[in-house]
């Protein structure tokens, strides 16, 4: 298999939420904490919350989406740019996508020392929107079972997480998944404006039947 950027990121994420999974003292360091972003600097957790998981499951399930999806954007960005350059991007999107899809929630919580947030989330939830975005008629398996096209999956799931961000019962950050996907929309339409345009025309002819 050839190795991509998109694996090694797999790959580094799972070493260091293995490593996390033993050392609690290193979760504590890295995890999203806003109001110890605020009173004590430590913007590097923005970044470092996105390479640790609660647990296996969590990994798993983010990794496993980030596989399929990752890889379509990155070889969109490797053709767009022609190579190398476009691999960097690449990176780049993901680790922004990390960041900014997580700005939101610390202005919301930066006063609110109980609140903890960890995972990829916002980096994969980026990587998926940005392939709808791309291919917007490929179907989308939840758990093998209901299979729909992107389009549709992903404008229920941004209902999903509006809702579930407003209620803010679960303890999962909602508000990354959204702002995620937001990011990664913007980007494939900043980066290649025509995109909207082949992608109103694909869902325009889509037949459910």
């Amino acid at each position: 298999m050839e190795i991509s950027a998109t694996l090694v990121i797999i790959a580094l994420t799972a070493l260091i939420s293995f490593q996390g999974f033993k050392n609690p003292g290193l979760i504590n360091r890295w995890m999203f904490t806003p109001y110890l972003i605020k009173e004590y600097h430590q913007w590097d957790r923005f970044a470092l919350s996105g390479f640790i998981h609660k647990d296996l499951t969590h990994l798993l399930f983010n990794m496993f989406t980030f596989f399929f999806f990752g890889r379509i954007v990155e070889q969109f960005l490797e053709y767009y740019f022609n190579g190398v350059i476009g691999t960097v991007a690449y990176v780049i999107f993901y680790l922004a996508a990390i960041i900014i899809s997580d700005i939101p929630t610390y202005l919301k919580q930066k006063g609110n020392p109980r609140y903890h947030a960890l995972g990829a989330s916002g980096g994969v939830s980026a990587a998926v929107f940005a392939s709808i975005m791309l291919m917007p008629l490929a179907d989308i398996c939840l758990f093998g079972l209901i299979c729909l096209p992107g389009f549709i999956l992903g404008v229920l799931f941004l209902i999903y997480s509006v809702v579930k961000g407003m209620q803010d019962k679960d303890g999962i950050n909602h508000d990354a998944h959204l702002f995620g996907a937001i990011f990664g929309i913007f980007f494939i339409l900043i980066l290649n404006p025509q995109s909207a345009i082949s992608f109103f025309e694909q869902i325009k002819n889509y037949r459910p039947f």
